[in-house]
Parts: structure tokens; C-alpha cells; sequence
């Protein structure tokens, strides 16, 4: 896919990182207080606190994102990935996802891990593909949805 880029957070991509996100949120679930804080303040919550986001371009149109938010030095929790509806089935995610884990790599960090729900079939499924396994999900996880946790240890 020549036309895709990834590109690194700007402030000029905040309102494309809350508004694919609240896409994804309404369509299977609902936004949460929290979900409303770090997608409305994402500079001031995630890049503000060691952490990353970046964005998928595709003919000059933002059509997905994701968030590394810093657990550790060496541990990022990956979230809010999202790709809009008009462009899923292209592998975008695929390859948000490979990037996530290069960058990851390429950082030298111990972990990734991420929550999500098992409603997510598609997502599951390729979290699994990239090697994350299932592991104990804590009691107090970060979101009503959430009902599974799963990491990728990257060394």
C-alpha cells in the first residue's frame, strides 16, 4: 500500500485521534469518562507523560491511530487503536500494529500489554497473530469493557 504513511502525533491530528476513536467506542460499546479525558487531552495525558501516538495516513486522509501510554521505562500499554470504518479490510491495522511492535523494538522495552473485550473478535484475533497472549486481568482494570488483558514480550 504505497499511499499509507504512519506518521507521528501532532497537535493537527488531535481532534482525528478523538473522533476515530469515538467512532470505534459508540459502534461496540460506549465512551467512558476516562475515554473522555485522554482522548480530549491526549497531548496533556499521553505525549505529556512519556508517551506516543501515531497515525495512519491513506491518500492524504487520517483513517487510524493508536497510543503507547508509559507504564514503566519499559513497559507501554498499547490502546486506542482505531481504524475507520470506510478503510478496514485493508490491513491497516496489521500494519499499525507491526510498527507498534518495531517501535517498541527499536526503544528496547520489556513489554507491551493492552486490554480490550472478547466482543472484539477481529482485534483479538490479530493481537494473537502478532504474539500477544492472554494473561490475568487485574480487578481494577482501567475500563468497564475491558474483560481481557493480554501482553507481548518483546525480549
Amino acid at each position: 500500500m504505497k499511499s499509507l504513511k504512519i506518521l507521528p502525533f501532532s497537535s493537527q491530528y488531535a481532534a482525528d485521534f478523538k473522533n476515530l476513536n469515538i467512532a470505534w467506542l459508540e459502534q461496540y460499546f460506549y465512551v467512558e469518562p476516562k475515554d473522555i479525558n485522554l482522548l480530549e487531552n491526549c497531548e496533556e495525558t499521553i505525549i505529556n507523560k512519556d508517551g506516543f501516538i501515531y497515525f495512519a495516513q491513506y491518500n492524504d486522509e487520517i483513517v487510524g491511530c493508536f497510543a503507547l501510554l508509559q507504564l514503566s521505562p519499559t513497559e507501554y500499554e498499547l490502546g486506542k487503536m482505531a481504524v475507520t470504518t470506510k478503510y478496514q479490510g485493508l490491513k491497516i491495522g496489521q500494519t499499525l500494529m507491526n510498527f507498534a511492535i518495531e517501535f517498541a523494538h527499536q526503544k528496547q522495552w520489556h513489554k507491551l500489554v493492552l486490554y480490550s473485550s472478547t466482543k472484539l473478535e477481529n482485534a483479538l484475533h490479530i493481537y494473537r497473530k502478532y504474539g500477544f497472549k492472554e494473561v490475568v486481568l487485574e480487578s481494577d482494570i482501567p475500563f468497564d469493557r475491558s474483560d481481557i488483558k493480554m501482553e507481548l514480550v518483546l525480549d
